[in-house]
C-alpha cells in the first residue's frame, strides 16, 4: 500500500462511518472510487505514451524511463486492484439506492 492508497482507504472508511447521518456521503464515496479509477488509468495511458515516444527518439535516457514507466504501470495496477476490492466490498446502500 502506498501513502495515496492509505490516504483514499481512510476518506473511504471516514465516508462509510457518516452515511447513517448523511446519505449524500454514500454518492460522494461512488464518485471517489470513480475519480481515483479514471486517474490511475489515466496515469497509465500517460506513462504508455511517454514510453512509446522515447522508443520513437531513443532518448538516452531510455533505459531510466522506461523502468520509472514500469514503476508507475505497477503502482497503477496496485491501485486498481485495491479500488476494485473496495468496490466489492461497498456497502449495502450501494446496492439499495436507488
Amino acid at each position: 500500500e502506498d501513502e495515496i492508497q492509505q490516504l483514499q482507504k481512510a476518506l473511504l472508511d471516514y465516508l462509510d462511518e457518516n452515511t447513517e447521518t448523511d446519505a449524500s456521503l454514500v454518492f460522494s464515496r461512488k464518485f471517489y472510487i470513480a475519480q481515483w479509477f479514471r486517474d490511475t488509468t489515466m496515469e497509465t495511458e500517460k506513462a504508455m505514451k511517454s514510453q512509446k515516444d522515447e522508443d520513437s527518439s531513443e532518448g538516452t535516457h531510455h533505459a531510466k524511463d522506461v523502468e520509472t514507466t514500469g514503476q508507475i504501470m505497477h503502482r497503477a495496477e496496485s491501485r486498481k486492484k485495491f479500488l476494485r476490492s473496495i468496490i466489492k466490498t461497498a456497502p449495502s446502500q450501494f446496492s439499495t439506492l436507488k
